[in-house]
């Protein structure tokens, strides 16, 4: 098996292509994958630098990143059904955050969903639907949307952010906006997601008027998310879904939420995933159906594992209008 690894926590030049390795076998209730395309995300970096080192469960060096594959099944274990040999596939890490940059990927069947005849295209579906799936459950069982509601999407064209605006539509929201930073207004205007509108996230006052929204998804953190209450409707939800501003000393007026009537709620995937994962089928399935329907469409660039530390420089650098898939050399 051809892998990217990395023996020690650090910058991108601690990952290295290593072959050899042994293949995986799949246990009960699990597959492994024929790995055309890895997903690149910003979890990966943190992995890498050993943010989470300290955290219970989290990876320890020497290990291969990635959480989310897309390739063809190689095997099925055990007690596994509804899956074939040689079927086209996209997968879910199962909460370790690992293995993902390999050529061989083991992954559970629950967190595996088909992509055969679909017509997706395995590097955009590595990069898409495994977001998509996770804002299908963030939307339905943290948020609570309901049909007709309006929605505040911050980082707007970020990965975990652009899955948003298409199934929020796809779970009939009626507006969905979606911020940016000045830096980033003109590129926004020619995302094919469904945004209704892209706005400046430093500026939400005079870009959003009196405008109120049911849910604000905020991957930001920082001042924007205190910011954020100010455009909160009564009775609206935010969820804190992430801390892209690398602010981790800030904190929410638990004051403003009663005098607001707002809530404020996590969502972490790697946490909830895992012990929910009855949700996890229907959001899958709602995530290809998304992607298949063109709610998903967004650039992807593919690299060769070689250029993984590449790879890792541009997200650091965010020197990217879309996604980065790694692919396997031949």
């Amino acid at each position: 098996m051809q892998a990217v690894h990395t023996l020690r926590f650090g910058d991108p030049t601690v990952l290295d292509v290593v072959t050899g390795l042994p293949d995986p076998e799949p246990g009960p209730g699990e597959v492994t994958i024929d790995v055309s395309h890895a997903a690149v995300g910003l979890i990966d970096l943190l992995l890498r630098e050993g943010r989470f080192k300290d955290r219970p469960g989290m990876p320890q060096p020497p290990f291969i990143p990635g959480l989310e594959v897309a390739g063809t099944v190689r095997a099925l274990g055990p007690g596994v059904s509804g899956l074939s040999t040689g079927e086209q596939v996209v997968a879910l890490s199962a909460g370790s955050g690992t293995g993902g940059y390999a050529s061989v990927y083991r992954a559970k069947a629950e967190l595996t969903v088909s992509i055969e005849g679909r017509g997706i295209d395995a590097a955009l579906a590595v990069s898409v639907i495994p977001n998509a799936a996770m804002a299908h459950v963030a939307l339905t069982r943290v948020a609570h949307l309901a049909e007709g509601e309006s929605v505040l999407v911050h980082g707007a064209l970020g990965g975990l952010s652009a899955a948003f605006p298409g199934i929020a539509k796809q779970l009939g929201a009626a507006r969905v906006v979606g911020t940016v930073r000045p830096g980033r207004l003109a590129v926004a205007e020619a995302t094919r997601l469904p945004y209704d509108r892209i706005v400046d996230s430093t500026d939400l006052h005079n870009a959003l008027g009196d405008e109120k929204f049911d849910v604000v998804i905020d991957p930001v953190g920082g001042t924007l998310r205190t910011r954020s209450l100010d455009v909160m409707a009564p009775g609206s939800r935010l969820i804190a879904a992430g801390n892209a501003s690398d602010d981790w000393g800030h904190e929410v007026d638990t004051n403003q939420l009663w005098l607001r009537s707002v809530t404020v709620s996590g969502f972490n995937a790697g946490a909830f995933l895992p012990t929910h994962p009855r949700f996890v089928p229907a959001a899958l399935a709602a995530a290809v159906e998304a992607t298949a329907a063109g709610l998903m469409e967004t650039d992807v660039d593919v690299l060769p594992f070689s250029q993984a530390v590449t790879a890792h420089r541009r997200m650091e650098s965010r020197d990217l209008n879309g996604r980065i898939a790694l692919t396997p050399e031949p």
